[in-house]
This record gives structure tokens, C-alpha cells and sequence, in this order.
């Protein structure tokens, strides 16, 4: 019935309070989703085509750096260096943590604040996804269907991208779907280094409180 109890702390209803925090943590999810699939898939099927090359290396190489930070010390590390307010190399667009604020509210305001956030968020989940593009285009690329498409004289692009790219992107649904539950039941990490009021951040003060109604809604 989706009556998850009250708080303990401030005697709120545990559903008002992840329906209240549910929209920013859903701004984060689509923003660095879109982020994520913008990157990592363009790299995979370029790391792909161009394998064993020092372009492939590169972004492969790149790719373990980012799948190896961890999210809140990234996150530090690019409030320390970019952040407008704390950085060492202010950009004016790009907020520091605490500057979020409701799409309704300011639509301007709500997009600047996010970019920080959404790009390390994106980064960890674009270097898995181009290393799973570019592995499971590498075993596509050599089927007995795309020889026979490229027996046909089709554009070395139709072949990658029409054939090849539709085939090997059938494992990123699936662990994109996993990706997405993940986020939305929270990014506690992000959410807490940035200090967004999501649903990671309600379970990260209901655990410093104890608040256990919160942290079994969560």
C-alpha cells in the first residue's frame, strides 16, 4: 500500500519524502545517462573499427583511468579545479555542491547546477560502456553476415553501423536498464558530494541519523 512509516528524526511520511527528493534524483539519472551514451558508444565503435591503433589505445587506456576513480574523489577533484565558486580554474557556468535548484524554479539556473554532477556521474558508466561497444562490435564485426554485407558492396559505414552496431548493442540495453534502476533507487556518492536533494541523499542522512524507516523505504 506504499505506506512505508515515518521518519524518526522529523516525523515526515517516508513516501512524501522520496516523492519530494524523487525529481532531482530523475534530473541526475536522465542527464547523465544521455551524457554517458553520447560518449562511451562513439568511443566503443571507434576503438572497433580503429583496434590495435594508438587512437584505440588511448581512449582504452583513458577508459580504465575513469572506471578506476572512484565517484566522490573525482567529484572533489573537479569542484577543487572548475567549480565557479571554489575552483582553482573557475568556469561561471559550472555551480559548486549546494547550488541545485528545482527545473520549475530556474531552468537556467537547474541546468548549470547539474553539469558538474552529471559529467562525473557519466564518466565511470561512459569507460564501461565504450570497453563493452568496442568487445562486442570486435566479436560482431566478424560474423559471417557482415562478410556477406560487405560482399554486397555496401558503405563500410552501413556495414558498422546498420549491421554491425544494431547486433552489439543488444548487451548495453540490457545492463543500461540495470544501470538506470541503480540510479534511481539513488547516487549516494554524487548526490552527497554535490549536495543535491535526491533520494541518495535522503538515504545518506537517514543512515548518519539512523533513520531507519527512510533507509528500509530507500
Amino acid at each position: 500500500h506504499f505506506d512505508l512509516g515515518y521518519s524518526y528524526y522529523s516525523g515526515a511520511s517516508v513516501k512524501s519524502l522520496i516523492i519530494d527528493r524523487l525529481p532531482a534524483t530523475l534530473s541526475l539519472t536522465v542527464g547523465a545517462v544521455v551524457i554517458w551514451l553520447a560518449i562511451g558508444i562513439p568511443v566503443g565503435i571507434i576503438s572497433a573499427i580503429k583496434r590495435r591503433s594508438l587512437l584505440d589505445r588511448a581512449a582504452m587506456g583513458t577508459s580504465l583511468v575513469f572506471v578506476s576513480a572512484p565517484v566522490y574523489w573525482l567529484g572533489l577533484l573537479v569542484l577543487f579545479a572548475f567549480a565557479s565558486d571554489i575552483g582553482k580554474f573557475p568556469v561561471p557556468f559550472l555551480h559548486g555542491a549546494g547550488s541545485y535548484v528545482g527545473l520549475t524554479v530556474n531552468p537556467l539556473h537547474w541546468f548549470e547546477s547539474l553539469l558538474l554532477p552529471w559529467f562525473v556521474l557519466a564518466a565511470t558508466s561512459a569507460a564501461i560502456y565504450a570497453r563493452l561497444v568496442r568487445g562486442s562490435l570486435i566479436d560482431v564485426m566478424g560474423e559471417d553476415y557482415i562478410r556477406t554485407a560487405r560482399a554486397k558492396g555496401l558503405a563500410e559505414r552501413t556495414v558498422v553501423m546498420k549491421h554491425g552496431l544494431r547486433s552489439a548493442i543488444t548487451p548495453l540495453v540490457t545492463v543500461l536498464g540495470l544501470d538506470i534502476a541503480i540510479l534511481l533507487g539513488g547516487a549516494v556518492l554524487t548526490e552527497t558530494v554535490f549536495n543535491i536533494p535526491g533520494i541518495g541523499r535522503l538515504n545518506y542522512d537517514a543512515i548518519t541519523h539512523g533513520d531507519f524507516p527512510i533507509i528500509q523505504g530507500t
